[in-house]
């Protein structure tokens, strides 16, 4: 997998470069940002726990000053919570606004990064397999297992990658919109580079907690 390079002024959205010849675009999208939000910065959770310390806070005062000391009380909390929460979706909306994945012929890109974009290449001939995992409204997750020496840092990819995988990070398209189909056209591209027939796609249905997504072949899947 190559360096992650500094993104110049793009001649395609989505890629650093004029891509070669005999290479193709197949395919690029951006994460939804309700995706991000929900499942990179836990809004939800976040959510239920400003409203359990609001009710526990609302209580204590309500037990040691009255009505006017708890309506304080919980207004403090609500004000903090709509920060928190609002500065949570706001970030994850400049995520998805400054992040483009693309798939050509030959390779993945991720181009992200809010304040210092980069470019990151993973050819299709370092990625050994992938994986889908669908949720209800029809996005889903994507990740790329990484064969061979060359790796990349978890927190360099970071969000764009699958969550927990420290020691081995995989990079992962996240809240891809339509995601079934994006995972289709991929295993068809690793399909067609590995010279073996196209793969039928197993996709998992994401639950929270978000279990282990379902297999989906890549190169080195395909090749056995």
């Amino acid at each position: 997998m190559c360096n992650p390079d500094d993104i110049k002024p793009e001649p395609v959205p989505g890629l650093p470069e004029d891509l070669p010849e005999g290479e193709r675009r197949l395919w690029s999208g951006s994460p939804h940002w309700r995706a991000i939000a929900m499942h990179v910065f836990h809004v939800r959770a976040v959510a239920i726990y400003f409203a359990g310390l609001a009710m526990w806070k609302t209580v204590g005062a309500f037990n040691a000053g009255g009505v006017l000391d708890a309506a304080m009380s919980a207004s403090m909390v609500a004000l903090f919570a709509a920060a928190a929460l609002g500065l949570l979706v706001l970030f994850a909306r400049l995520i998805a606004k400054t992040t483009i994945y693309t798939i050509t012929s030959e390779r993945v890109v991720i181009r992200a990064g809010v304040a210092l974009p980069k470019a990151i290449n993973i050819p299709f001939s370092v990625i050994g397999s992938a994986a889908l995992t669908v949720r209800k409204g029809g996005d889903g997750d994507i990740p790329l297992q990484i064969t061979g020496p060359d790796r990349a840092a978890y927190l360099h990819l970071w969000p764009h990658v699958r969550p927990w995988r420290l020691a081995r990070a995989e990079p992962m398209l996240r809240g891809v919109p339509d995601a079934a189909n994006v995972a289709e056209l991929l295993a068809g591209a690793l399909a067609q580079k590995a010279g073996q027939p196209r793969p039928r796609i197993a996709a998992a249905e994401a639950v929270e907690p978000q279990p282990r997504p379902a297999g989906l072949p890549g190169r080195a899947a395909l090749a056995n």
